[in-house]
């Protein structure tokens, strides 16, 4: 428990400035104090508790829902008034032969002096059909969203890499994406709806992989903001939905009709597993052409079939496949009223279908040359988007059942390129590498054989399979009865394959039709009910830094403070709340802290976090500073100083149930709302 502090010092209510005391430390403080740690709560530590949540009445007219992935992208709504019926976006222009365009390539062209100038096929085909040496100026950008995951200091400066090497801050890239489809869905929403007021009526929900900390979160929502989507203002009209826990929503509406299941069942004509997966796949995907000219989707008023057999506590994994991640769900299903509760903290990695193309690129640096292929893609980088195009294509068609060669078309200026810098011919330099399972065509193609295909997606999948299996083994997450397996990476027959040879024994294995498009559906879902998800689990231990009395025997030495004859301990990690700890809907974490100084405008609290629970000490290994929380005061009313022995109590609350961490303030001498906020990207 974290000591009260005595009213009457008022200079140890030091509470919130982050402002250290000027008296300079006694001899018996050996060590040098952390400057972030003055804080003395005035309220002990407690557990979440349930608290109403006052929420202004919902006066949206649709829900936006933008699907924001690595490799592809899209948006859906669904008018309040008709929950059911689920719009998707206009068919895109330039979409690939036989490639599902409901969705567009997540691809910026920007201008050679940095103006937006096309998203998803146009930005690609229009990149693509620029000479060599114009392309070297403009600046495109693909598969960027890759860059909020991998990056561990993420800040509002970060930069972004465009094909030809030139960099721009990352917030505006993403800004510009997302203003894209505002303007998009805007338009087509004023067609539908022409009476649609100018503000305020659209909630929009951006989705963002579960595994994304809170800085990738926050940096989602602030590019929001810069697009203009909606107004800091009003942060409650914008909504950010976890993809997996999006694609369960979506899931728990589906009639049997909709969803496939994998799992092996001995049927009467022998077919032996492998085949009926496929022809399952080849009945869905001909449904999916054919519902690709309605552009509307209806979905269960409440919930589907396979839903309605499930019981009390049955348990589920949703494992979103997408282009650049995968993410894992393990949620638990509560009836009779249908919502649902995570069981496990979301888990994952870098495992998307990404992972296959830069197999396929390293294939291409073993035959032709690392040197060669970097040289290719700086020199001429529109013939390098080209042919990823190509593999695209090749990689949509692998299964594992095939037995023939796949055949990769390389543009004419790769052909040419290498034989001006390297003075042979490709077919040359595929006899003289060392991979033998690609061969050269006359048509001017690379051959690359199934087992050569295999092996591209081989260390990705296996990356899957191994963190599912792990994932499985936990006690908690102990009797899966389904799997579902979605996102665009979920498509592929090859990892279809791998996770029913895996699985399917211990679960059913099941994949909706429109695997797709299954998350940006069940984010529509979740923006017109965000309670859903009744129950979610904490990534990290989150606290804050204080002041304890210290304890001999107890408290060391270098962490002790003398303040005005009083012997105090600093750097105590003060939890909010703990890793994997489950936190319901609603639940708040309170604490009360006291400014410093009489007059004071501003309050800083230090938030850090770890991924383990036994903190004691903010110096902790793995312990970091991950965010500040802001609070913003107003002037004393009664234009006097408080008298010494009097305080000004900020009550400050934090959920940490939703989606994002959130945090509100109260001056509990007024009961008047203080301006609050926490910053997990100023580090």
């Amino acid at each position: 428990m974290s000591t009260l502090l005595d009213p009457g010092m008022q200079s140890l209510r030091v509470g919130t400035n982050c402002e250290r005391s000027r008296t300079p430390s006694p001899p018996s403080s050996p060590g040098t104090l952390n400057e972030s740690c003055s804080i003395a709560p005035l309220t002990p530590s407690q557990s979440p508790r349930n608290e109403a949540r006052t929420q202004r009445p919902t006066s949206f007219v649709v829900v936006v829902a933008i699907d924001f992935g690595t490799t592809s992208s899209g948006y859906a709504f669904s008018f309040s008034n008709d929950p059911e019926a689920i719009h998707m976006m206009r068919k895109w222009e330039g979409g690939d032969p036989g490639v599902a365009n409901q969705k567009t390539p997540t691809s910026l062209l920007l201008t050679p002096e940095g103006t937006f100038h096309s998203f998803g096929y146009t930005a690609r085909d229009y990149y693509h059909d620029l000479d060599p040496e114009e392309a070297r100026e403009w600046l495109y950008f693909e598969k960027f969203k890759m860059k909020i995951h991998s990056t561990s200091d993420l800040t509002m400066k970060t930069e972004l890499e465009a094909v030809n090497g030139k960099k721009v801050a990352a917030l505006e890239v993403f800004a510009h994406a997302l203003r894209f489809f505002k303007r998009h869905a805007l338009q087509e929403l004023k067609d539908q709806c022409p009476s649609l007021p100018e503000t305020g009526a659209v909630r929009w929900v951006i989705t963002v992989p579960a595994i994304w900390k809170q800085p990738a979160k926050q940096f989602m929502r602030e590019a929001a903001y810069k697009a203009g989507l909606v107004s800091p203002e009003t942060p409650e009209q914008l909504l950010i939905a976890l993809e997996p826990e999006a694609a369960s929503i979506y899931c728990r509406k589906l009639r049997l009709h909709q969803l496939i299941d994998l799992s092996y069942k001995p049927l009467a004509n022998g077919l032996a597993p492998d085949r009926s997966i496929d022809s399952s796949f080849r009945q869905a995907r001909e449904q999916l052409r054919r519902s690709r000219h309605s552009r509307t989707f209806l979905v269960e008023s409440g919930v589907g079939e396979l839903w309605s057999e499930m019981q009390t506590g049955d348990r589920y994994i949703v494992a979103d496949c997408g282009g650049g991640t995968v993410d894992l769900t393990v949620h638990q299903i509560e009836q009779p009223q249908g919502t649902l509760k995570e069981l496990y903290k979301a888990s994952g990695g870098p495992y998307g279908a990404v992972g296959v193309d830069l197999a396929f690129e390293q294939l291409l640096c073993q035959i032709f040359g690392e040197d060669f292929i970097a040289t290719f893609k700086a020199k001429r980088p529109a013939a390098w988007v080209d042919l990823t195009i190509a593999f695209e294509a090749r990689k949509r068609a692998a299964t594992p059942s095939r037995a023939n060669p796949l055949n990769v078309s390389l543009p004419f200026s790769f052909i040419d390129f290498y034989r001006k810098h390297r003075g042979q011919n490709v077919e040359t330099a595929l006899k003289k590498s060392s991979v033998n399972l690609v061969k050269w065509s006359s048509q001017g193609m690379l051959r690359v054989s199934a087992e050569a295909m295999n092996e591209l997606f081989q260390p990705t999948i296996s990356q899957i399979i191994n963190h599912i299996d792990a994932l499985m083994k936990k006690p908690e997450v102990d009797g899966i009865k389904f799997l579902f397996l979605v996102g665009g990476f979920a498509e592929s027959a090859m990892l279809q394959h791998a996770v029913q040879t895996a699985f399917g024994a211990t679960c059913r294995v099941i994949i909706p039709q429109d695997v797709g498009l299954t998350i940006l559906k069940g984010a529509v879902l979740f923006g017109l009910d965000p309670t859903i998800v009744r129950v979610r689990r904490s990534p990290l231990t989150y606290g804050v830094g204080v002041l304890n009395k210290f304890v001999e025997g107890k408290h060391p030495r270098e962490k002790l403070l003398v303040k005005e004859g009083k012997n105090w301990c600093t750097d105590i990690f003060e939890k909010f709340v703990a890793v994997d700890q489950s936190v319901a809907l609603g639940e708040v974490v309170q604490r009360s802290y006291c400014p410093a100084r009489a007059g004071q405008r501003k309050i800083i609290i230090n938030v850090y976090c770890s991924a383990t629970d036994d903190v004691v000490y903010i110096t902790d290994p793995g312990v970091r500073k991950c965010g500040t929380i802001s609070l913003e005061l107003d002037a004393v009313e009664d234009g006097g100083s408080p008298s010494p022995r009097s305080r000004r109590e900020i009550r400050a609350s934090m959920q940490f149930g939703d989606t994002e961490i959130k945090v509100t303030a109260m001056d509990v001498r007024t009961a008047k709302t203080v301006r609050a906020s926490i910053d997990f990207l100023s580090n």
